[in-house]
């Protein structure tokens, strides 16, 4: 859009009903908070300017809501007097003159930049509000939007609704578009005669109206305009906004066996043609291209999975991990901070950390990278086509040369040169009948034992 507009978003409350010690809006949803959930929504429905309204935890808030290319600023809200003396707490930014001034809500992370863009629209074809609702077959406790000739009459609350309003489906979000042109003024009208003494937004409605204003509707899906207060409600959004990403998920070619199990991130991206096995959970910051396979019961964060590669099951990749193409990290492995070079197999029971794994390398079951003396990483080196046999330890720093083989059992301290087979255990040594003497021995003591324990 070409018109301008302030996004005015009320981030202050106290969060009782949290029973949190921290801001209702900094608890996450897909491992990001709620705050930055609405304000990328906002600056994707084309909003350049944000006036966040905070209360408790303000520093935090605000850093959590700087979501990039949108200009946030501040707003300190002292008391608590209702949402229209909220939205005034931003009067200074509203001030400044906007073709659109959009108010939203911290707690209410599954918004849609279309429909914010729907309300902007509104406000474009000449309507002076635009209120965002939602139809529900359940409305009770919800404020009713009451319509009359396709036009919004008044936003009533339930407790003043009389028994035929309650009837209404149409409810109210509580978001809703003003003309900026006119926003500072109705909101300055907003009086506080009620039994609560608060100033409520929803009285701007009537006011417009009475000023020969012109208010409308557009409508959300429910679940898009749902609120947060407390842990439940918080669990009942996670799981709204991980079934609508994993719909979008399935739709452009990937598969999941069992997706309700399957749990993903605010930025997972996957590729097309890629199966997800049933209960795997994705961190921030993971890219799985086209034609991976996850196994279930993987559990992978800050991460990257090529083409083709195959993970688990009971992987987990941490971050820094970036599997090759066609790779493999199998059953019971861990990778942090280690590149897995194409073809290269990292079979089970095994920990890659701080280290590169050349490409068709093969790693042997219960192999260690010795990454870590108690105060600093050191990184691990392993060539093309080497082949690590199982049960080594790899003391880092050290460097395995491409075609090396290490030994099964091996300690290495030392580089291993390309092409050289590498033992690092003690010399095996057979004593002849001397396990009979030792069970001999532990059965004498074993019968000793039981003796005294009776005699006692």
């Amino acid at each position: 859009m070409t018109r301008s507009c302030l996004a005015v978003i009320l981030a202050a409350g106290d969060s009782t009903r949290m029973k949190s010690s921290m801001s209702k809006v900094l608890h996450p949803i897909a491992g990001r908070p709620m705050i930055a959930h609405v304000m990328d929504a906002v600056s994707r429905a084309g909003v350049g300017s944000a006036a966040l309204v905070v209360g408790r935890d303000a520093d935090a808030v605000a850093k959590a809501g700087a979501v990039g290319g949108l200009a946030i600023e501040t707003f300190l809200q002292t008391e608590r007097l209702g949402t229209g003396h909220a939205v005034l707490a931003a009067g200074e930014a509203i001030a400044r003159g906007y073709d659109d001034v959009l108010v939203g809500y911290g707690d209410v992370p599954l918004i849609s930049p279309e429909t914010l863009a729907a309300a902007r629209g509104g406000l474009a074809d000449g309507a002076d509000i635009v209120v965002i609702g939602f139809h529900t077959p359940t409305p009770t406790g919800y404020g009713r939007l009451l319509v009359d000739g396709g036009e919004l009459v008044a936003i009533r609350e339930e407790k003043d609704a009389t028994d035929e309003e309650r009837k209404v489906e149409w409810c109210n979000s509580g978001l809703m578009a003003i003309d900026g042109a006119k926003a500072l003024s109705l909101l300055q009208k907003i009086g506080n005669r009620n039994l609560k003494g608060e100033y409520y937004l929803t009285d701007i409605v009537e006011i417009a109206r009475a000023e020969g204003g012109r208010v409308v509707m557009v409508a959300a899906p429910e679940r898009e305009v749902a609120g947060c207060n407390n842990r439940a409600e918080l669990a009942a959004l996670e799981r709204s906004w991980q079934e609508r990403r994993r719909h979008e998920l399935m739709i452009s070619g990937v598969s999941m066996i069992a997706p309700e199990t399957v749990f993903l991130a605010h930025d997972t991206q996957i590729g097309q043609d890629v199966l997800i096995e049933p209960n795997v959970v994705f961190g921030p910051g993971v890219t799985i291209e086209a034609g991976a396979i996850i196994h279930a019961f993987s559990h992978i964060e800050g991460a990257r999975v090529s083409t083709g590669a195959t993970v688990g099951p009971f992987a987990r990749l941490r971050p820094g991990a970036d599997l090759g193409a066609g790779s493999k990290v199998g059953n019971f492995c861990e990778v942090k901070n280690g590149r897995i070079g194409e073809g290269a197999k990292v079979n089970h029971l095994t920990y890659i950390g701080d280290a590169t794994i050349g490409a068709r390398t093969n790693i042997g079951a219960g192999t260690i990278t010795c990454n870590y003396d108690g105060v600093n990483k050191h990184e691990t080196r392993i060539g093309e086509d080497a082949f690590i046999g199982s049960n080594t330890s790899l003391v880092a720093p050290v460097s395995i040369g491409s075609d090396a083989y290490v030994a099964s059992g091996s300690v290495i301290t030392d580089d291993v040169p390309a092409e050289a087979l590498a033992f690092g255990r003690a010399r095996q040594e057979n004593k002849p009948e001397r396990a009979r003497l030792i069970r001999e021995r532990a059965l004498a003591l074993k019968a000793s034992r039981k003796a005294s324990k009776h005699a006692v």
